[in-house]
């Protein structure tokens, strides 16, 4: 008997999402969704209030589990349908809701120590592992977010796009192979902005990335495929440019 999911050997994508559809109550909030993320590409979702941005990611990480269709990761050898939150997490996919929840009262590195991956059983708390971690390994990562000179302070006392990056940070110590993140500059400045969509760009050389979001300046200094969404499937794809000057996008979402 195959072990293989339906769609192993099919695909080479890190996601493959085929005909996917929910509903609540009898509304559909997904209908027939297929999107194909392929390893190491950085993939922007956007469009309008109840298109089903947050129920695909919600299915994707096993919040919301759909009545039809193929959820696949890792080049199809895991259908993500059959897991709960938990296990997609130790499968390699981390999550950054649009409201950062950071540990306020604990410095900015404990809180990438805390989030380390494989330092979490009760052995490793009992033998004192997370001690044993290298300094340099923690502030590889908030270097990378911008918060190295930052390690000390309490997280409570960053800026709200800081807390932004000390999550992603936290993320990135998780060590996921897709990062889902649901608009991350939402509240920022314009230089947060700016350094966040460098930081994306830097962090989809080692990761493969979907980005939620309505700025759409934002989108295009990400520099990678668009996909907008319309009541809960694909409305159009491609570029950002291509993605903009499409009349039905202009019409449903753009426009408004």
């Amino acid at each position: 008997m195959s072990t293989q999911t339906p769609g192993a050997g099919l695909t080479s994508a890190i996601l493959y999402l085929d005909g996917v559809s929910v509903s609540f109550d009898g509304f559909k909030a997904i209908r027939g969704l297929s999107l194909t993320l392929e390893q190491g590409e950085m993939r922007a979702i956007i469009g309008p209030n109840g298109a089903g941005k947050t129920t695909m990611m919600d299915i994707i990480t096993g919040k919301t589990r759909p009545d039809a269709g193929d959820v696949l990761f890792d080049g199809g050898r895991i259908d993500l349908t059959r897991y709960d939150e938990a296990a997609i997490a130790e499968l390699g996919i981390g999550r950054k809701f649009q409201k950062p929840t950071v540990f306020e009262s604990h410095s900015v590195a404990d809180n990438v120590l805390l989030a380390l991956k494989g330092r979490r059983g009760p052995f490793s708390a009992l033998f004192g592992a997370r001690n044993r971690v290298k300094p340099d390994e923690i502030d590889a990562i908030l270097d990378k977010v911008r918060l190295l000179k930052h390690r000390a302070r309490p997280a409570g006392d960053l800026s709200h796009g800081q807390k932004q990056w000390l999550e992603i940070a936290m993320l990135l110590a998780q060590d996921p192979k897709l990062l889902l993140v649901d608009e991350p500059v939402a509240g920022m400045t314009d230089a947060e902005t700016e350094a966040t969509a460098e930081l994306l760009k830097e962090i989809n050389r080692d990761h493969s990335v979907i980005v939620v979001e309505h700025d759409m300046h934002f989108v295009r200094a990400l520099q990678c495929k668009v996909t907008c969404l319309h009541e809960g499937s694909v409305l159009s794809e491609g570029t950002i440019d291509a993605v903009a000057s499409d009349k039905r996008v202009i019409e449903v979402y753009l426009g408004r």
